[in-house]
C-alpha cells in the first residue's frame, strides 16, 4: 500500500500501468479512517447515503446540504485517499449557474477533491466549465439512480446494439469535457470494455463487469451492513450486520444477568476514603433514626 496522497494524476497514471483502482463509498468519519488505513484508492459520498443510511426507499430525497455534512465527516478520517461528492438530485438540474455554485460548495464546504454527476448531454458544457474553474469532475453513465421515476426501475443499460452505440459516444463526450473518470454503472462486460478501451480516462464500475479500470461499491453492501438485501454484482467481504446483532444480543444478555459491568470494568474509591464515607452514611442513618 502506497501512502502517497492519491491525486487525479495518480488514478491517471494507474490506468496507463493497467492497474486497476478501488474506490467504496463512506459517510462518516470512523468508515474514512478504516478505508483510509485499509489502502482505499477513492471514496465517494454518495447520494447512496439516502438509502443506506438515511432509510429512503431511493435516492432523490438526498440534499446538498446533505452530501456536504457527510463530506465533512469523511474528509476528517482521510490521509490519502481520494475524495469525491456526489451532486444530489436537484442540485444541477435547474440551471447551470446554481449548479456551478453548489458543485463549488461541495469542495469549499464539504471538502471535496471532485464532484460526480449522473447523466451527459446538456451537462456536458456544465462538466467542461467545472473542470476550467479547476474542480475535477467524475461522470456517471449507465444505469443512473436519480432518473428512477424516468427509466422506471433499477434495469441493465445497454442491452442493445443502439444504446450501446449511444453510450460510447456519450463517453467520447464526457472525455472532450474533461473528465478525470467515468463511472459506468450496470451496463453489460462487454460494453464497459469497449469503452474502457476507447477513452482515455479510468472507467469505474459498478456492475460493470471485470474489463473497467478501477471499481466502487457501496460500503454498506459490501460488508453486508443490512442482511438480506444481496445486489447480484456485489460480493459481501464481511457480515457485519449479523455480527452486530449477535454481539448486541450477548451485551444485553450480559446486563440482564448481572455479568456486565464486572468489577474490572468498574470504578473504586481507596479504601480510606470508602471507610470515611461509610461511617458518614451510618452516622446519619443513626441520627434519622432518633
Amino acid at each position: 500500500m502506497t501512502e502517497k496522497k492519491v491525486t487525479v494524476k495518480t488514478l491517471r497514471a494507474k490506468k496507463k500501468r493497467g492497474e486497476k483502482s478501488v474506490w467504496l463509498t463512506a459517510y462518516d468519519y470512523p468508515t474514512a479512517v478504516l478505508l483510509d488505513r485499509a489502502g482505499i484508492d477513492g471514496i465517494l459520498v454518495g447520494d447512496s447515503l439516502g438509502m443506506v443510511v438515511q432509510g429512503h426507499e431511493n435516492t432523490l430525497p438526498v440534499t446538498l446540504e446533505d452530501v456536504i455534512y457527510h463530506s465533512r465527516m469523511v474528509s476528517r478520517g482521510l490521509t490519502r485517499t481520494f475524495l469525491v461528492g456526489d451532486m444530489p438530485f436537484g442540485s444541477f438540474q435547474s440551471n447551470e449557474e446554481k449548479a456551478m455554485d453548489n458543485a463549488i460548495r461541495l469542495v469549499k464546504e464539504g471538502r471535496c477533491e471532485a464532484v460526480k454527476f449522473e447523466g451527459g448531454g446538456r451537462l456536458l458544457g456544465l462538466m467542461e466549465r467545472l473542470v476550467n474553474s479547476g474542480v475535477p469532475v467524475m461522470a456517471h453513465l449507465g444505469l443512473l439512480p436519480q432518473s428512477i421515476n424516468a427509466i422506471g426501475g433499477f434495469r441493465i443499460q445497454a442491452r442493445r446494439q443502439k444504446a450501446a452505440e449511444e453510450l460510447l459516444a456519450e463517453a467520447k463526450r464526457v472525455e472532450e469535457t474533461g473528465a478525470f473518470s467515468l463511472v459506468l454503472e450496470c451496463v453489460p462486460t462487454e460494453v464497459a470494455g469497449m469503452i474502457t478501451h476507447e477513452i482515455s480516462i479510468p472507467t469505474i464500475g459498478i456492475g460493470a463487469g471485470p474489463d473497467v479500470d478501477g471499481q466502487i461499491l457501496v460500503f454498506h453492501d459490501v460488508m453486508d451492513l443490512i442482511p438480506g438485501y444481496q445486489p447480484r454484482f456485489v460480493r459481501n467481504y464481511a457480515h457485519l450486520g449479523d455480527t452486530i446483532i449477535e454481539a448486541t444480543k450477548n451485551y444485553i444478555e450480559d446486563v440482564h444477568k448481572g455479568e456486565y459491568p464486572s468489577m474490572d470494568e468498574s470504578f473504586s474509591l481507596d479504601d480510606e476514603v470508602y471507610r470515611k464515607l461509610a461511617e458518614g452514611v451510618d452516622k446519619a442513618g443513626s441520627e434519622n433514626l432518633n
